[in-house]
């Protein structure tokens, strides 16, 4: 998204400034693996914080936030019980989609496009978890690699069901991106799969 500044790199930062986020890093793996729950559906947890809460919290702290949220929504632990050991703890809003919102995914393994075709990302809001980046929606691209076949995200998230659907590294001028933000000749990779996508 525009407007947060420039992505600030700290060459020597370590994998954890505090023991307590090495600790979260294992109960996620571990809550995960128990409960069922996939990546896509954790990603989505996180997307799903209050955006004040999300701006003003670590990255571990957001892993906290989805892992408390996805085992209160099994049920695995209540909000009571969560609130009686933490205090008053922030769960990221329920989801807005459910899993019948995704029945219109019709995958296929058999890639549709080749290297060097043209295409244009479709421009589809989903209120849901997706992989599909907002600032290459309704852009041209020209696929530079075609890749294999991968769960689709939108899916797994909302279902618990793997289907898969091909993707491909999709090259887009800078210019096509950002109008006036970019150098000459400059170009973008993003990996998209084929459902978000239509020939030229």
């Amino acid at each position: 998204m525009e407007g947060f500044g420039s992505v600030e790199v700290d060459a020597g930062e370590p994998a954890f400034r505090h023991a307590w986020e090495a600790r979260m890093f294992g109960i996620a793996g571990g809550a995960l693996a128990s409960g069922g729950f996939n990546t896509p559906m954790f990603r989505h947890a996180i997307e799903r914080m209050d955006p004040g809460h999300y701006l003003t919290s670590s990255y571990y702290e957001h892993w906290l936030t989805a892992v408390a949220t996805l085992l209160v929504e099994a049920g695995t632990i209540s909000p009571d019980e969560l609130d009686a050991r933490a205090g008053g703890f922030p769960l990221s809003h329920p989801a807005a989609v459910g899993a019948g919102d995704v029945d219109a995914v019709t995958p296929s393994e058999t890639p549709r496009y080749a290297v060097g075709d043209a295409v244009r990302v479709r421009d589809v809001q989903f209120a849901g978890h997706t992989r599909c980046p907002r600032y290459v929606r309704g852009r041209r691209g020209v696929i530079a690699r075609v890749d294999p076949a991968a769960p689709i995200p939108e899916v797994e998230a909302h279902r618990r069901e793997r289907m898969l659907d091909p993707s491909y590294s999709v090259r887009f001028d800078a210019a096509e991106l950002w109008s006036g933000a970019a150098e000459p000749n400059s170009s973008m990779l993003v990996d998209l799969y084929e459902q978000y996508l239509d020939r030229v």
